[in-house]
């Protein structure tokens, strides 16, 4: 049977200079749209899943233009919710060989830092769900959005749904009046699958120290929240703005283990390759052992790197290719 993952968070519009313009040179910009968990959803809608992704959109012409962007990528928009009139946006520069990207936002306001619990049925969207998945961005938008959030989680928990999340720490988005520190460790202690880094297991936790590996701070996060079933990390190596390396960790309460380096020589857009391996963990995991599903995990980050925009948009036979080695990129008929 077609598995199926359901997540929430908020979708913007992406602006970015043609090619790798600096905004001082742009006369046009180039848009699509993206948002963490959505790229999750449509990744794993390319990999053959069922996917539904449940968000805020303004009611005017840009909020119905972002559902149909969802509804190509081969999501179910059933439970959009529409009001008030502004989209969250973020402009795009990226960088090449040494010079970095780099991003600004503008999101306050938007529809989405607007939604409260009471316009989402979570029972009604998590019907039939294998899979639920946030991340740490969504709580830092707002407080509506945080207790969205963890009414998802336990409605989850209720139906005996696994529930992920992807929560590496962006502090200077809390600007609400909440920590992440208050809000993220009672939205975690519901999660079977965490995805975070040491840094972020030491800041938002409060756990571990400065000298400790992820293994040693991954079992403690266990100790800590013993729903928590499975800890991952993904390390990448900077060689330059063009060229990066790879590697995916788990701690699954009894063993460590790593997936080899995978060297990714020639950048096209790095934007939304975290949200790939989420992807292709959430998929791994609901079809492999755990080795297995950090390779495919790992797999699936390294080839949104080839792919221009947001979202990652490879095939199952693409990623279950480079996990079994081939790594040739050799013409296919």
């Amino acid at each position: 049977m077609t598995k199926k993952v359901i997540t929430f968070g908020e979708v913007m519009m992406r602006l970015s200079p043609p090619g790798y313009e600096k905004f001082s040179q742009a006369s046009s910009f180039e848009l699509v749209y993206g948002g963490g968990e959505a790229n999750v959803a449509i990744s794993c809608a390319y990999l053959g899943m069922k996917a539904a992704h449940v968000t805020r959109f303004p009611n005017n012409a840009l909020g119905k233009a972002a559902t149909q962007f969802l509804r190509k990528h081969w999501l179910s928009t059933e439970h959009v919710i529409y009001g008030d009139d502004m989209i969250g946006k973020y402009f795009l520069e990226k960088g090449a060989v040494h010079r970095p990207s780099q991003v600004i936002y503008e999101r306050e306001g938007s529809s989405f830092s607007l939604i409260e619990p009471s316009m989402v049925n979570w029972e009604d969207v998590l019907k039939d769900a294998d899979w639920f998945h946030w991340t740490g961005i969504t709580p830092a938008i707002s407080e509506g959005a945080a207790r969205c959030c963890l009414d998802a989680i336990k409605t989850a928990n209720k139906m005996g749904i696994t529930v992920s999340g992807d929560i590496n720490s962006r502090s200077n988005m809390w600007k609400y009046g909440k920590t992440m520190q208050e809000v993220i460790p009672n939205l975690v202690e519901n999660c079977d699958v965490v995805i975070t880094s040491s840094n972020g297991i030491r800041e938002m936790f409060g756990l571990g120290e400065a000298e400790d590996k992820f293994q040693f701070l991954a079992k403690r996060l266990i100790d800590v929240y013993p729903n928590v079933k499975k800890v991952i990390k993904k390390t990448r190596r900077t060689i330059s703005a063009s060229h990066h390396q790879i590697q995916g960790k788990l701690w699954n309460g009894e063993k460590y283990i790593k997936t080899d380096m995978l060297n990714i020589t020639h950048i096209i857009d790095r934007v939304g390759t975290g949200d790939a391996f989420a992807a292709g963990l959430i998929y791994g995991l609901l079809h492999y052992e755990d080795k297995q599903a950090l390779d495919f995990a790992s797999a699936a980050c390294a080839l949104k790197h080839t792919v221009p925009g947001d979202v990652n948009i490879v095939s199952l036979e693409n990623v279950q290719n480079l996990m079994e080695g081939d790594t040739s990129g050799a013409l296919r008929r």
